[in-house]
């Protein structure tokens, strides 16, 4: 969402195009985040996941008199930090963009990577990859394949598990599917630490008024 407005509320910085149409479709439906309408501008780095956690700061600073705050979001794996844990990480980040930011700025760190985000029991998840009426279902595929463990409630590879799925299928993986799942799925249910800490700072930063 963009706004005319000469100050902005949000500057993303993220580390790639997967990652940016997934905060652009969660940020498309503010009453279901819990919070009100955000004015934004999302910003892949083009150094990728590494390019967002060694110079985030540097690349955030010409945005800090025209947006309200700044958030960094990025995969752990692929970091460059990747024996480090996601809390460690964006604890490092939210240090270093403090000078510039103060407590206008966040870092959210997905483990190990976005796709974490992706799998949920929805039926429009089967329905996006294009699974749907399909046999076996994708969560008995995803068991089967040996991606998911009886237990176990998402993939403990979920890029490979994204990937071999839309293969099968011969579904081209894109960014806009990325889109289409944020923009449909529920949060309701979702116990990701780092995507309910997204939820979380977005709602501290955009409270429903009243």
């Amino acid at each position: 969402m963009t706004s005319s407005r000469s100050v902005l509320d949000l500057m993303v910085l993220v580390a790639d195009k997967n990652i940016e149409f997934t905060i652009k479709g969660l940020l498309s439906r503010p009453q279901a985040l819990g919070t009100r309408e955000v004015s934004s501008r999302v910003v892949p780095h083009p150094e990728r996941d590494p390019g967002c956690f060694l110079r985030a700061k540097e690349f955030l600073r010409p945005f800090r008199e025209r947006h309200r705050h700044a958030l960094v979001l990025l995969d752990r794996e692929g970091s460059g930090r990747d024996e480090q844990t996601r809390e460690d990480l964006e604890k490092d980040l939210e240090e270093r963009l403090a000078p510039d930011w103060g407590e206008r700025a966040a870092a959210v760190v997905l483990d190990p990577e976005l796709e974490v985000w992706l799998w949920s029991d929805s039926p429009h998840v089967e329905t996006v990859l294009g699974w749907r009426g399909r046999s076996p279902t994708l969560r008995t595929w995803l068991t089967q394949a040996g991606f998911l463990q009886e237990a176990a409630v998402k993939p403990a590879r979920p890029k490979e598990a994204v990937e071999k799925a839309l293969r099968i299928v011969r579904k081209p993986r894109s960014s806009a599917l990325y889109r289409q799942l944020a923009e449909k799925i529920s949060f309701k249910r979702c116990t990701d630490p780092a995507f309910l800490k997204l939820l979380q700072v977005l709602r501290d930063w955009f409270p429903v008024a009243g």
